[in-house]
C-alpha cells in the first residue's frame, strides 16, 4: 500500500503555521485507492469479532462506514459536543492549549459490543485514546483500532498502550 502515499497531498502550515497537513482528499476521490484502503483497513479485521464500527468525527466517518459495510456491521459517530440529537456520553481530553471531547449516544453501543475504532490519522493518540475510553465508557470492548495514516514521530501508538490490535495502512517516520 506504500504508492498510496503518492496519492497524499502535503499541506504546509495548515490549519496553522509550522503544520504540515497529510490531505486525504485527494486519495478518497481516486477510486482504486479508496477500494484498496477500505479492503486494507477492513482485512486484519475480517476473521475477528466485531459488532459495530465507530469512526471518529470527521473523517474517520468516511472510512469507518465503509469499513463497517464491508464487515456487515453498525457504524457509531464519535462526534465533537452538540452534534448528536439525543442524549449522550461524553470524554474530555487535553490539548496542547486547552481542552476537547468527544461524544456517542448513550444507546448507541450495547453492553459488551466489540468495537472497532477507525479514523484517518494517529498522530499524537490524543483523540485514539479518548476514542478508546469512550467506548470503554459506553459499554463496548474495543476489538481493535484501524488506522489510515500514522505519524510515527509523534508516538501516538505509545499513549494508546494495549488498547487492542492496532492496523495503521501507512506510515510517516519524519
Amino acid at each position: 500500500m506504500e504508492h498510496l502515499k503518492d496519492k497524499i497531498r502535503h499541506v504546509p502550515d495548515f490549519p496553522k503555521p509550522g503544520i504540515l497537513y497529510y490531505d486525504i482528499t485527494t486519495l478518497l476521490r481516486d477510486p482504486v485507492g479508496l477500494t484498496e484502503v477500505i479492503d486494507g483497513l477492513t482485512e486484519p479485521f475480517r476473521d475477528q469479532q466485531v459488532d459495530v464500527v465507530v469512526g471518529i468525527e470527521s473523517r474517520g466517518f468516511i472510512l469507518g462506514a465503509a469499513v463497517a459495510d464491508r464487515l456487515r456491521t453498525g457504524f457509531v459517530p464519535l462526534r465533537k459536543p452538540g452534534k448528536l440529537p439525543a442524549r449522550t456520553i461524553r470524554q474530555s481530553y487535553d490539548l496542547e492549549y486547552g481542552s476537547d471531547a468527544l461524544e456517542i449516544h448513550d444507546d448507541a453501543i450495547d453492553q459488551g459490543q466489540r468495537v472497532l475504532i477507525v479514523d484517518d490519522l494517529l498522530a499524537t493518540g490524543g483523540t485514539a485514546r479518548t476514542a478508546v475510553d469512550l467506548v470503554k465508557k459506553a459499554g463496548g470492548e474495543v476489538a481493535g483500532l484501524a488506522f489510515l495514516v500514522e505519524l510515527q514521530f509523534l508516538e501516538g501508538r505509545a499513549r494508546l498502550g494495549n488498547a487492542g490490535p492496532l492496523f495503521v495502512a501507512l506510515q510517516y517516520t519524519s
